[in-house]
C-alpha cells in the first residue's frame, strides 16, 4: 500500500510506462494523443483533455480529450477556447488543483450536454521554455480529489511529454530538411547530368542530319531533335519547381494558370498540351500574373470559338521577357488579324502594350495559328 503524500512502486512504474508509452511515437498527433490518454491513467481521471495553445498564446487552438465519447462531443459543440478556469492556466502557468472547479470564483461553467465534474488538476506542457499547451484532468475514479502526488506524476509526466513533442518537431524538421536536400540533388542530377547528356545528343543528331543525303530521313532527325529541345524545356521547367519551395503551391501561378487550361477543356477537341519553362511561381509579380491568367482564357477562348482545332499547345517562358504562346492546328489567323480585328484581340493588344509588350496572331509552321503574347519580365 501507498502512503499518503509519497508515490509508490505502482505509481512510479506507471509513470515509467507512460514516459516510455508517449516517446514512441514520433508523430506529433499521435503523441499529443498519447500523453492525454497516460495522464488519465496515471491518476486514475475520469476525463482528461489536452489544450494546445494558439500563435499568440492567449487560446486554445486544439483541444483533446479522454473519457468523452464521439457522440458527447458532438452535443456538446464547438471546444473550449481557454475562458474560465482553463484559462487560469494559460493566464498563469502553474499546476493548479481544486477540489470542486465549479465552486472557483473563476468558473466559467459547462456549456449544454457537458457531463458535469468537480475536481480539477491542470498542468502546463512545457518545450523549450515555451507553454505548448496545458493538461486538464476532472473526476478520479475513486471520487477522491486529486492529491500532492497525484500534481506531482502529472508534473513529471508533462516534462516528459514536452520532451517528446519537441522529439516529435525535430523529427518534421529533419524530414522536411532530407527532403529539400533531395530536391535539391535531384534538381542539380537534372540539370548537370541529364540536361547536359540530352543537348549532347541533339547536337550528335543535328549534325548527323546534315550529312544525311536522305530527305526524308534528315527531316526525321530534325523532328527528333525537336522533340529533345522539348523535353529539355520541360526538364528546366522541372528543376525551377524541385528549387522553389518543392511544389508549386496551390495560390501560385501555375495552378491558376492549370486551372484556366482545366475549365477550358471541355469546350476544347482535346486537353491542350501545356509546358511551362522558367521560374514562373516565383519570378512574376501579382500583377504580371493575373494578366497572364486574363490573357490565357481569351487566347483559349479564341480557339474554341474559331479555330475549329484538334489539338492546342500552351507555352509559357519566363526568362528576361514573359512569353504566352498558344498553338493550334485549325483553319489558321483572319486575313486581317495583324490589325487587332475583333474585341478579343484588340484587347489582347492592349493588355500586352499596358506593359511595354506585344501581342501577334499568325500562320503556325504546318498549319493553323500562333498567338504570342509578349510582355518584358519587369516593365
Amino acid at each position: 500500500m501507498e502512503e499518503a503524500g509519497v508515490a509508490g512502486p505502482r505509481s512510479l512504474r506507471q509513470l515509467l510506462d507512460a514516459v516510455i508509452g508517449i516517446g514512441a511515437d514520433l508523430d506529433l498527433v499521435a503523441t499529443l494523443q498519447r500523453v492525454v490518454e497516460a495522464a488519465a491513467v496515471l491518476v486514475d481521471a475520469r476525463y482528461g483533455a489536452l489544450g494546445v495553445l494558439d500563435v499568440s498564446g492567449s487560446s486554445l487552438s486544439e483541444f483533446i480529450t479522454v473519457g468523452v465519447d464521439d457522440a458527447t462531443r458532438a452535443r456538446i459543440g464547438d471546444l473550449p477556447k481557454g475562458h474560465g478556469i482553463l484559462g487560469l492556466l494559460i493566464s498563469d502557468p502553474r499546476p493548479l488543483r481544486l477540489p470542486d472547479l465549479c465552486e472557483h470564483p473563476d468558473s466559467f461553467g459547462f456549456p449544454p450536454n457537458h457531463p458535469p465534474m468537480r475536481s480539477f488538476l491542470g498542468v502546463p506542457i512545457v518545450v523549450r521554455g515555451h507553454v505548448f499547451g496545458n493538461l486538464y484532468l476532472t473526476d478520479k475514479q475513486s471520487d477522491e480529489v486529486f492529491t500532492d502526488v497525484d500534481e506531482e506524476l502529472v508534473v513529471a509526466l508533462a516534462a516528459a511529454a514536452g520532451v517528446a513533442i519537441d522529439n516529435t518537431r525535430l523529427h518534421a524538421q529533419i524530414q522536411a530538411l532530407a527532403l529539400l536536400e533531395d530536391r535539391e540533388r535531384i534538381a542539380m542530377e537534372l540539370h548537370d547530368t541529364v540536361i547536359q547528356q540530352l543537348f549532347a545528343i541533339g547536337l550528335s543528331l543535328e549534325a548527323t542530319s546534315r550529312r544525311v543525303a536522305d530527305d526524308e530521313t534528315a527531316h526525321r532527325l530534325h523532328n527528333a531533335v525537336d522533340d529533345l529541345d522539348n523535353t529539355i524545356k520541360r526538364i528546366r521547367s522541372t528543376i525551377f519547381t524541385l528549387s522553389a519551395d518543392g511544389h508549386s503551391p496551390a495560390d501560385g501561378l501555375r495552378e491558376k494558370l492549370l486551372a484556366v487550361v482545366e475549365e477550358m477543356t471541355s469546350s476544347l477537341p482535346s486537353r491542350p498540351r501545356v509546358l511551362f519553362e522558367g521560374p514562373i511561381d516565383t519570378g512574376l509579380p501579382s500583377a504580371a500574373g493575373d494578366e497572364l491568367i486574363s490573357v490565357l482564357r481569351e487566347l483559349l477562348s479564341n480557339v474554341v470559338r474559331h479555330a475549329q482545332a484538334s489539338q492546342v499547345e500552351v507555352h509559357l517562358t519566363v526568362g528576361d521577357a514573359v512569353s504566352l504562346l498558344v498553338d493550334d492546328d485549325g483553319v489558321g489567323p483572319p486575313e486581317r488579324a495583324a490589325d487587332g480585328q475583333g474585341m478579343g484581340l484588340r484587347n489582347l493588344a492592349k493588355r500586352a502594350d499596358r506593359l511595354g509588350g506585344r501581342f501577334t496572331l499568325t500562320p503556325r509552321p504546318g498549319g493553323g495559328s500562333r498567338a504570342a503574347w509578349r510582355v518584358p519580365r519587369s516593365p
